[in-house]
């Protein structure tokens, strides 16, 4: 793969996943991504041991690893005088400054845009929010299950009444990792903005706007027609029967997204077994089946709970409309697509202990990044200190009285 992000220096003060997934992406691309931590605990992630769904495995923190793979770690005390002045020097070398924190720690640390700009005018200055840089709520912290799953619309546009409940995101950071995907962009367009103009820009993005943009078709809809969105009650459904959800006799689910359902109705048809269907009267035309989709879905219905999955992706293979199986992060892991894409690949951690993580989505020149192990808290404190010229006394001396870890 192409280093797109070699030569470009990224620091970073953050914690969690939102801000800090997207310098990892950045890490994937080839960047020099220095990341400062508190100088006792480290990134407050370091010591989550509950997803709130499942316990955080003690060999491998993989959801740190998510956020931090390929970066370096310095621990530095950031309110004192002596960390204060290291921070600035590292900016001064950085192409990025990247951070999350809330508009009232930044200016009692003395990081805001001013304060870093001071000591290297061409920085791009990046902030990940909550729920945006101005407004009455701009300096109150937030998480994506609030700020993106249940504040833009996201939860409500897959919760039904027959749930009785808001019903939880998909994923551990899920809400995080397509903010960080989008703060990665924006970093991206302003290091180019300032490679043709000169001008170093400041990069807003919050968690809220992303959910926004995810919502962004359904809020058109919304504001438009005047109505909440919202998905349609159960007992709805679709005039397409090729566009609908069939159960398999194993418990599985085969889902047929058939935006043509006159095109790929006899090709469907002589998928299930049931070639003589393709010239029911009943199912003539386009017209004819969504007027007597009802029939058709019973007939479907009844021919994919008559045979398990693993028939059914033989049946399928070469049928020529659009279909997927419902599958879980395990099966998705394994999917062929996945392996011949590189989508998820090989790490391992400082002791040799393998585990696997997503790739970064975003290829270039047709090769999968192939991401780094995270760092161990304060791993390259040493190292970056002595880039920027402390000699080994200055360096005892600095963690003697707790200024780095």
């Amino acid at each position: 793969m192409t280093a797109v992000m070699s030569g470009v220096r990224v620091l970073e003060v953050a914690e969690h996943t939102f801000v800090p997934a997207a310098s990892a992406l950045l890490a994937d691309w080839g960047a020099d991504v220095v990341k400062i931590e508190h100088v006792e605990r480290g990134d407050a992630m370091r010591g989550l041991a509950s997803s709130g769904i499942a316990v955080v495995p003690d060999d491998v923190h993989v959801l740190f690893e998510h956020s931090n793979r390929g970066k370096r770690s310095l621990g530095l005390d950031l309110t004192s005088e002596e960390g204060h002045a290291i921070l600035c020097r590292l900016a001064a070398t950085a192409d990025v400054f990247l951070t999350n924190k809330l508009p009232s720690v930044r200016t009692k640390l003395r990081i805001d845009v001013d304060d870093i700009r001071a000591h290297n005018p061409r920085i791009v200055y990046v902030r990940g929010t909550g729920q945006g840089e101005r407004g009455p709520e701009a300096d109150r912290g937030a998480y994506d299950s609030l700020a993106f799953w249940s504040r833009a619309g996201v939860a409500a546009g897959v919760m039904r009444p027959e749930y009785g409940h808001v019903p939880v995101p998909p994923a551990p950071g899920f809400g995080d990792s397509i903010g960080a995907m989008t703060i990665a962009g924006g970093i991206t367009g302003a290091l180019f903005h300032r490679e043709r103009t000169g001008e170093a820009t400041t990069v807003d993005v919050s968690l809220l706007g992303t959910a926004m943009w995810s919502m962004g078709q359904a809020l058109g809809l919304s504001l438009h027609l005047g109505v909440p969105w919202a998905p349609p009650p159960a007992e709805r459904t679709s005039s397409n029967p090729l566009s609908r959800n069939y159960r398999t006799k194993d418990g599985r689910w085969v889902s047929l997204a058939c935006l043509q359902p006159g095109r790929y109705w006899r090709p469907a048809c002589e998928a299930v077994g049931r070639p003589e269907l393709a010239d029911d009267p009943r199912f003539a035309d386009a017209a004819s089946l969504m007027a007597n989709c009802g029939e058709a879905v019973a007939l479907l219905t009844e021919e994919f709970a008559a045979r398990p999955l693993g028939e059914w992706r033989e049946r399928l293979a070469d049928f020529s409309g659009q279909w997927a199986v419902v599958q879980d992060t395990l099966e998705a892991a394994a999917d062929p697509q996945t392996v011949a894409n590189g989508y998820v690949q090989q790490c391992e951690t400082a002791t040799g202990t393998p585990f696997r993580l997503a790739s970064a989505p975003v290829q270039f020149d047709g090769q999968p990044p192939k991401p780094k192990r995270a760092p161990a808290f304060n791993e390259h404190g040493d190292e970056v200190l002595g880039e920027l010229g402390l000699a080994t006394e200055e360096v005892i001396d600095l963690k003697i009285r707790g200024v780095v870890a």
